[in-house]
């Protein structure tokens, strides 16, 4: 895969504080999740921008022609973690179809995270692909990642 290195990170300085704030068995994993929303980004070809920013007081990620993709710990749930979609899009629906029992839901809206759990690196970049494009590929079937 080819990777886009001219694509702007444009970060909210109070995103770090939240990361910074997870407690430390989490961190990392939260981290990890981060990482792959950036390294996803970088394979998007043509993509110029994505903005790092606080929504509902989430790590969030916008571009130009996608859907918002969130991510958060919370204390009421410790062993797991999550990564949110907007819940009337076809994103979780799709993930569910294309990657089937790969994955944990939560309705349609979030893909779940065991702590204890390896995350599949490879399908999880491509649903984050498709979040960061949904409006360029909502019409696809599988929303192109098929």
């Amino acid at each position: 895969m080819m990777v886009n290195t001219d694509f702007e990170v444009v970060s909210d300085p109070r995103v770090k504080e939240v990361f910074q704030a997870y407690p430390v068995f989490v961190q990392a994993k939260m981290y990890d999740l981060r990482a792959l929303v950036l390294e996803a980004a970088g394979e998007i070809p043509g993509l110029a921008r994505i903005e790092e920013t606080l929504k509902w007081g989430e790590p969030s990620y916008l571009t130009k022609q996608g859907s918002t993709l969130r991510m958060d710990w919370k204390a009421k749930n410790p062993h797991h973690y999550a990564m949110y979609f907007k819940c009337t899009s076809k994103l979780v629906p799709t993930f569910r179809l294309a990657f089937e029992g790969l994955f944990s839901f939560e309705g349609n809206r979030a893909i779940l995270f065991s702590l204890e759990d390896e995350i599949p690196a490879q399908e999880l970049r491509q649903c984050i692909k498709a979040a960061l494009t949904y409006h360029r590929v909502k019409h696809l079937p599988l929303l192109g990642m098929g």
